[in-house]
């Protein structure tokens, strides 16, 4: 059985593909357990979850991701990881779960950087200026 998934956030774009086996999850060739420590707990986050809720992980899953920055990229990788143990598992108690706890863990994050306006440095309205 061969899942695949993808999450986005921001500029990044993360792909999962969850295959069965022992519960190893590397993120671009790298085990998740090697990132750093918000990060490693921003990971493992849905894999407490379904712990929890359907006991052993027999699962791998290998997520590889691109674009955006780091933290974004972390955030996809999550949304990728959190999707495809769900459709993995076809729990409705464990989509529950999910949404109670963060309900970005299977709906991406849709806001974007915006535009810089013409004129202007910034993005928002002009500076004011004062005529004294």
């Amino acid at each position: 059985m061969k899942i695949i998934v993808s999450g986005k956030r921001k500029r990044a774009i993360a792909r999962a593909i969850l295959t069965e086996g022992k519960g190893s999850v590397t993120i671009n060739e790298e085990d998740y357990k090697n990132l750093q420590l918000f990060d490693k707990l921003k990971i493992g986050e849905p894999l407490r979850i379904c712990e929890n809720i359907l006991g052993k992980i027999n699962f791998d899953v290998k997520i590889r991701v691109k674009g955006g920055g780091e933290k974004g990229q972390i955030e996809a990788a999550r949304v990728a990881l959190s999707r495809a143990i769900n459709n993995f598992a076809k729990n409705k108690e464990l989509t529950e779960a999910f949404m109670n706890y963060d309900r970005n863990l299977l709906v991406a994050d849709v806001r974007r950087k915006e535009s810089y306006k013409p004129g202007d440095s910034k993005a928002r309205s002009k500076r004011q200026s004062s005529k004294r």
